[in-house]
């Protein structure tokens, strides 16, 4: 082992200048401390600058990535998940070698301890990042967990009675050490949905069996079938995380449980509603670690996004986003806001529910039960002296009314409306009895869109479609695919078999200009509009998919099943 210091390592590598090391050096008379660490929290060097120079000082090598795979990783029976984490160290097994990453290199007496427990007569070791190895343990005991049946198995053992009486959560469901099988069930349903990277999860009961659906990418799979005598006590597990009162079954509650599953944080939104064979629960899960995203991620082309970011900067008028429930609007909408969002500007919203907490933006949540309508709500925004406010969705005439006069009495108004396009938003305010002289003079863009699954990358083929079947798809734009070598994904484990892996937006957005506006005046025919806005150079929806098909993003199917 090498007794040079740390400090000359660091410099000899260049990654600290002298002064830096003085301060370093005087900081660790005076307090006590290794050296390293003190550095790292002055942000004079990395974790990673001082991984590798104590992979030079002790002569352990450094690895910046630990392999993903940990099938067969065994050890997740033997060793319990606390004593890992609290040392920071994971076992990793490949070529027949056990060798075990660890983020101290004084660490010997558990680096011992941990060679016993796995019955090895040496272990290598190696440096990794903190991160790294917290990664690798939470893979290992996710895909060590048992499988549901087994579970349903030991509850057959057990007194299902006593077994919901355990409340309190830990702090992450991974490292939940609790021997009640109800409660490794839940726990197992809920880390298979987020790895499985669902949006939601049904339970749903019926005459002779309780099934678990998943929601991916838009998507409802069967993933569990369970029998009836465990739904009560499944249902009563859920019920408690959520705080809803248990022995209320005839009437739908509402409620929310907040979980750590690995280094994800998940918000869960809870509803239960009574059926003819008990009560079905729907989990709505949002992830908090990966909410956001910027107005480039979200999937418009470059002329429409160009086109978004400067209409979005108008000081005055509304902007409209349409589409059917679970289309992307709401993250359209927080993607603009999150563009706008410095601090010489006060933005509020009134939405239903808050689905996300942005910082810098005062967010109001809808209350019927205190009267705390769209409306009421909206009223009393404006007297907040706003620049931008977002109104969860225009539900009627009162909503309406106030944010049209919003608009034109200088703020830039953001909401939503169930339509199936761009054009049709216009026809839908007019029948709300909103004057058409008042939505051509306070609307100055309509964005439709709807989100389309994006084909696995792992499984992705080319091919030629052939024109009959191109002409069978109906679908606007079909003669730009004609000829053209277009992708579809064959399923693989990486996406469940499914040939997709994620989604993205496909838009439709219709400017507010003169020809528009004096068309709107004369009729509000959705089908006229949207031909006048085509002729000013708006992508249809169809066009838009079919763009993106021929980009590989997505398939030809996607945009017919959601454009149609």
């Amino acid at each position: 082992m090498s007794h040079r210091l740390l400090g000359e390592i660091l410099k000899e590598i260049g990654r600290l200048p002298e002064d830096v090391l003085s301060e370093g050096l005087k900081q660790q008379k005076e307090n006590g401390g290794r050296l390293g660490e003190i550095l790292v929290k002055l942000g004079a060097i990395t974790e990673k600058d001082l991984l590798e120079a104590l992979s030079i000082q002790f002569s352990i090598p450094y690895l910046q990535s630990l392999p993903a795979d940990t099938e067969g990783s065994d050890y997740a029976t033997q060793i319990p998940i606390h004593y890992l984490k609290r040392y920071r160290m994971v076992p990793v097994v490949d070529d027949r070698r056990v060798r075990v990453a660890f983020n101290d290199p004084l660490l010997f007496q558990p680096l011992d301890d941990l060679r016993v427990v796995l019955g090895v007569d040496r272990i290598e070791p190696i440096l990794s990042t903190r991160a790294e190895i917290l990664s690798a343990i939470n893979r290992a005991y996710d895909l060590s967990k048992d499988s549901a049946e087994q579970f349903v198995q030991d509850m057959d053992e057990e007194d299902s009675n006593r077994l919901i009486s355990e409340i309190e959560e830990t702090a992450d469901l991974l490292d939940d050490t609790s021997d009640a099988p109800i409660i490794k069930l839940v726990n197992l349903i809920f880390s298979q949905a987020v790895k499985g990277r669902a949006s939601d999860i049904h339970i749903e009961p019926y005459q002779n069996e309780l099934k678990v659906r998943y929601r991916i990418d838009g998507i409802l799979y069967n993933t569990h079938a369970l029998p009836k005598r465990i739904q009560s006590t499944l249902v009563s597990r859920v019920k408690i995380m959520a705080k809803l009162n248990i022995a209320e079954k005839r009437l739908p509650q509402d409620g929310r449980i907040e979980i750590k599953i690995a280094d994800k944080s998940i918000d869960v939104r809870v509803s239960t509603i009574p059926t003819t064979f008990g009560e079905r629960v729907v989990l709505r899960l949002l992830d908090k670690s990966n909410m956001l995203l910027a107005l480039e991620e979200v999937g418009l082309v470059k002329e429409n996004l160009v086109i978004l970011k400067r209409i979005i900067q108008t000081p005055h008028g509304i902007i409209l986003v349409t589409g059917p429930t679970g289309s992307g609007k709401t993250t359209t909408l927080y993607a603009a806001l999150n563009t706008l969002n410095n601090a010489d500007i006060n933005i509020m919203t009134i939405e239903d529910p808050v689905e996300y907490q942005i910082d810098g933006i005062s967010q109001i949540q809808v209350n019927p039960k205190i009267d705390l309508t769209f409306a009421k709500g909206l009223r009393s925004i404006v007297r907040q002296d706003p620049d931008v406010i977002l109104v969860g969705e225009i539900r009627d005439l009162e909503t309406a009314e106030i944010a049209v006069q919003s608009s034109l009495t200088g703020h830039l108004v953001f909401s939503t409306l169930h339509t199936n396009d761009a054009a049709s938003a216009v026809t839908r305010l007019i029948d709300m009895s909103i004057e058409p002289f008042l939505v051509t003079s306070s609307v100055i863009a309509i964005l439709a869109q709807r989100l389309v699954r994006v084909i696995c990358n792992k499984c992705k083929e080319a091919y030629i479609p052939d024109e009959e079947s191109l002409r069978s798809m109906d679908i606007d734009g079909w003669e730009m695919l004609q000829g053209k070598t277009i992708y579809r994904g064959i399923g693989c484990d990486s996406c469940l078999n499914t040939g997709y892996k994620g989604r993205i937006g496909i838009f439709e957005v219709m400017i507010m200009n003169d020809g528009i506006r004096g068309l709107i005046l004369k009729t509000s025919d959705a089908g006229q509009i949207k031909k006048e806005a085509v002729k000013h150079g708006m992508a249809t929806l169809g066009r838009d998919g079919i763009q993106k098909v021929l980009e590989g993003i997505t398939t030809l199917e996607e945009v017919v099943r959601v454009t149609r």
